[in-house]
């Protein structure tokens, strides 16, 4: 039997979703025959990958050995492929970055760092938290752009990756106002009638921080999950119509959040603090690509020293 590397692809996904529906969602295909994919990979590696006969997905002893070689594996391809493609002139610097930060920090941020690279072209992919980590691990781009809080974990936490944190962020809980500037929704909520809430979906890294930060603070709340999607962009803009309330980077919002605004706090005293990082892979060995890091952490060390010293 011959290796079929999409089938790599599918293993990656189910590590991602653990759960064979989302999976075979992510990639595109039926359930049967995502299930089918699977388990002809399992012949080609010649044992079983996933444990089936448990609640929830698991890998196996053998599968968890086989995914960590295949994600390398797919990694020195995709490295690979971009070392190829950076020996031509001009050749772009890929960053991946989450759509909040695309949006808010991205653009003024790079263009105070960049100068070292500014005859290089660019290339910025804005995706879910999901999408950007796959997107790294398979070397489809140099840099990622994120939030992080030091308890959530992701897939980068490797030694094969590093990180530099740019600035600190914080997520707050939105609400629309009133004409009279109160929130229309607030939390905790009133447990015969509970507060609407906007969440975050798993694809999302806020999501994910929420989940894993205040997952006994969401208990306390009294609010029922009305909406759920990956973007902040969306989820501010239901908060901002009084459809309920969100959680949302203070970065994003902070505009909207003027005494002229129209979002206010669901709740002042809940916030949680959480970070801005650059992550790149430790084999992004081209030289604009190295300049560039340098230069990031020169600036993240001078701006450190001045508040030191200040």
């Amino acid at each position: 039997m011959t290796l079929d590397i999409g089938w790599l692809d599918d293993l990656a996904a189910l590590a991602t979703h653990l759960n064979f529906s989302r999976a075979a969602e992510a990639r595109n295909v039926t359930q049967p025959a995502f299930s089918r994919r699977i388990r002809a990979l399992e012949e080609w590696v010649g044992c079983s990958l996933v444990e089936r006969d448990t609640h929830k997905i698991r890998f196996t002893p053998g599968g968890e050995l086989f995914l960590q070689a295949s994600r390398d594996a797919m990694r020195q391809l995709q490295q690979g492929r971009l070392e190829a493609v950076q020996a031509q002139d001009n050749a772009p610097i890929r960053f991946a970055s989450t759509h909040a930060l695309s949006l808010t920090f991205f653009p003024r941020w790079f263009g105070e760092v960049s100068g070292v690279i500014s005859s290089t072209p660019i290339n910025l992919v804005a995706d879910n938290m999901v999408a950007c980590e796959r997107l790294m691990l398979e070397g489809g781009a140099h840099f990622l752009l994120c939030h992080r809080h030091p308890d959530t974990r992701t897939l980068l936490d490797g030694q094969d990756f590093e990180t530099i944190i740019l600035s600190t962020d914080d997520l707050v809980l939105v609400s629309g106002c009133g004409e009279d500037g109160n929130p229309l929704h607030v939390v905790p909520g009133d447990p015969a009638s509970p507060t609407p809430y906007l969440a975050f979906d798993e694809r999302s890294g806020i999501g994910r921080i929420v989940a894993t930060v205040a997952s006994d603070l969401m208990k306390t709340l009294n609010a029922t999950t009305i909406f759920t999607s990956q973007l902040a962009l969306v989820l501010k803009n239901l908060a901002q119509q009084g459809r309920g309330v969100a959680w949302a980077p203070l970065s994003l919002v902070r505009e909207e959040l003027d005494p002229n605004g129209n979002l206010v706090l669901a709740n002042p005293g809940i916030s949680i603090p959480i970070e801005i990082v650059l992550i790149r892979g430790r084999a992004s060995l081209n030289r604009a690509v190295g300049d560039f890091w340098s230069r990031v952490q020169e600036r993240c060390d001078e701006d450190r020293d001045r508040l030191l010293f200040a």
